[in-house]
């Protein structure tokens, strides 16, 4: 299993937008890659702090995208790629950072 992370860094003059994000772009996202029979499962967080106290979160916001692997995700993502990347103005002004991982352990209640 792979995921694909998307972090919003938290930076001076970030907007980011999470009415947009989490009730239109994030559920047509969901849509358009979770038609994949590769789709696992997604998760979307709002960061809150870092570990020191008072101090900002090192990300403002963050999607993680399970697929079975790197290539079911291109297969999904390509064909929406314009669709959704041209989206992205309407909920921030941040560039993304954009990282896959394999998944080695996970595990949940």
């Amino acid at each position: 299993m792979v995921k694909i992370s998307i972090l919003y860094p938290h930076q001076s003059g970030a907007n980011f937008d999470f009415t947009y994000y989490t009730e239109i772009h994030m559920p047509r996202a969901i849509q358009l890659l979770g038609a994949h029979p590769g789709f696992g499962g997604v998760s979307v967080e709002r960061g809150v702090a870092g570990v020191a106290p008072d101090s900002a979160p090192t990300y403002i916001a963050m999607c993680h995208f399970l697929f079975s692997t790197s290539e079911a995700f291109m297969e999904a993502f390509l064909p929406h790629a314009s669709e959704l990347q041209g989206d992205i103005p309407n909920y921030t002004n941040v560039e993304a950072i954009i990282q896959m991982s394999e998944v080695l352990i996970s595990q949940g209640k």
